[in-house]
């Protein structure tokens, strides 16, 4: 099935190969330098916690700018 794009956000799909943590982890390095956000805190908190805190954190600070599926 072809899904037209979503409207100016960039879909990640957890179940994918951007889903995995390195790939969050950067991606939360340089959606937060764009965003002028502490880069380190961020990453401090994602990594504070199991994969699913992970994604967690990442939807808090940066699920305004991006979709995550599942």
């Amino acid at each position: 099935m072809i899904r037209k794009k979503t409207e100016g956000k960039p879909v990640i799909d957890l179940t994918g190969p951007k889903g995995n943590a390195f790939f969050l982890l950067g991606q939360a390095t340089r959606w937060a330098k764009d965003l002028g956000l502490n880069g380190n805190e961020i990453l401090d908190e994602m990594r504070d916690g199991d994969y699913e805190h992970l994604v967690e954190t990442f939807e808090k600070y940066f699920g305004d700018y991006c979709i995550l599926e599942r």
